[in-house]
């Protein structure tokens, strides 16, 4: 049947699909500078081996005739490149497929533009959210080149079954936009993809020279079934990126291509390392309190807002404080990421930081207070009096730190407290040290009193 298929009159047929389509006549090209495999069948799609990490050019190439797209001239254009799955089964799961994947590698991300090396792209964007993409501007009419790296390897999202199975494909698509009348670039043009397998570093190169040494022991007949490798993968047309709301952590009513500036300073919130300096001016006791069940849609997305989760409000929208507090530790990780998702738990459950030293801490009778007994009394004194202990919480084994408590508890100015001294053997006063903190025992208990400085100005604190 092979052989019936390559008659000419089939040939002829074939030849002309070319010319009904002209009218389509793809506007860009992408060619990513990797070889195809050779041991690819002739009517499949080619497969690219990449390696891990490294950096591969993917070149912007201009292919329009004369007259089309005039409205570009003289315009960039905006590309989005991703890392994708193949599978059609692990597209459905792909939101839970990279959640996984970031738990594993916290802080890395799936794709990577080697800006140094890339040449002719402008305004370039990687999204804390979107780890599996990158954006940039371009002029068409000049030499563009991107440069991308791929950190995620392909047996990572296979089951370990008998000792491995073969990694699954991913495809690099790569869609492009061109800019509307209010601006943004949202309006498509093209999009092109390939298929490819990511290697650990230089497993790439071995699974090449495997392919190739196969191909070279099989019969001629037999090498006719196959497409030659080229040195180079060029991308084929295919649909712009869906918008699909399991793609990424946020869905966003806006179509997924759709990366504006706003929408990139929205989504840049949720970085573990931000310190959200918009609401330093709001920690008021009401923003950083608990959220309780009966709290409304609109009281649980200003407690969001307060918490410096305003990256998740959208997602939230309709959350109740009941709805919000039912979610598990999991169920947050799984939403929000594993950084954001464990600091919103902790803020729901309201987790307080341990304090790292605990003391107890009381003021001399003659000059402190004195309660008649109670049945809360912490110790006796000889004339029924009790003394009455504060307990000192210390976040930083630090003297400074020691010195602040005190001040904090007892009402006492800070900048009048000069030196704060330990009572030692024989009555000795040894002045407290950082490295004394470190060596008190946890719930220590002392006695303080003070006395007035040499100069007259301020007093010292003598423990004991």
């Amino acid at each position: 049947f092979s052989d019936v298929l390559a008659l000419p009159i089939f040939k002829q047929e074939d030849s002309s699909l070319p010319q009904e389509n002209e009218t389509k006549h793809p506007p860009f090209q992408y060619v990513m500078c990797a070889a195809t495999s050779p041991a690819v069948k002739l009517y499949d799609e080619t497969l690219t081996y990449l390696n891990q990490g490294q950096s591969y050019e993917i070149r912007m190439l201009d292919n329009r005739k004369a007259g089309d797209i005039p409205e570009i001239n003289g315009k960039l254009v905006k590309s989005i490149i991703r890392v994708v799955f193949h599978d059609r089964r692990l597209q459905y799961t792909e939101h839970q497929q990279l959640e996984g994947w970031k738990w594993n590698r916290p802080g890395d991300r799936l794709l990577d533009l080697d800006i140094p090396m890339s040449v002719g792209v402008i305004d370039i964007k990687t999204n804390p959210s979107q780890l599996n993409a990158v954006e940039f501007l371009w002029d068409p009419t000049k030499c563009t080149s991107a440069f991308i790296q791929v950190h995620c390897i392909s047996t990572e999202f296979t089951p370990r079954k008998h000792g491995g199975e073969k990694g699954v494909p991913f495809r690099i698509q790569v869609d492009t936009f061109k800019q509307t009348e209010n601006g943004e670039y949202t309006d498509h043009l093209h999009s092109a993809s390939c298929q490819i397998k990511v290697f650990k570093p230089k497993g790439a190169d071995r699974k090449q020279k495997t392919d190739r040494e196969k191909m070279e022991k099989r019969t001629a007949h037999e090498k006719e079934k196959y497409q030659p490798s080229y040195d180079t993968t060029v991308l084929t047309e295919c649909s712009p990126w869906p918008d699909t709301p399991t793609t990424f952590v946020n869905n966003n009513p806006t179509p997924a291509p759709t990366f504006t500036s706003a929408q990139h300073n929205t989504y840049s919130v949720p970085d573990s390392n931000s310190s959200s300096p918009n609401h330093q001016g709001d920690g008021t006791s009401q923003g950083s309190g608990d959220l309780h069940p009966s709290a409304t849609i609109q009281e649980t997305q200003q407690w969001l807002l307060k918490n410096r989760f305003s990256a998740y409000t959208r997602l939230f929208s309709n959350f109740s404080g009941a709805d919000l507090l039912k979610l598990t530790r999991e169920d947050l990780v799984q939403i929000c990421g594993p950084a954001d998702g464990i600091r919103l738990y902790n803020a729901l459950k309201s987790r307080s930081v341990r304090p790292r030293l605990t003391i107890y801490v009381c003021q001399e009778p003659l000059r402190g207070i004195q309660l008649e007994r109670q049945d809360a009394g912490n110790g006796e004194s000889s004339n029924g009096a009790i003394y009455v202990y504060h307990a000192i919480y210390l976040e930083e084994m630090a003297a400074s730190e020691v010195t602040r408590k005190l001040a904090l508890a007892f009402n006492i100015p800070l900048h009048q407290i000069n030196q704060v001294y330990r009572q030692g053997p024989t009555g000795i006063h040894i002045l407290v040290s950082d490295q004394m903190v470190q060596n008190f025992q946890d719930e220590s208990c002392f006695l303080f009193t003070t006395i007035k400085a040499e100069n007259g100005e301020g007093f010292h604190i003598i423990l004991k």
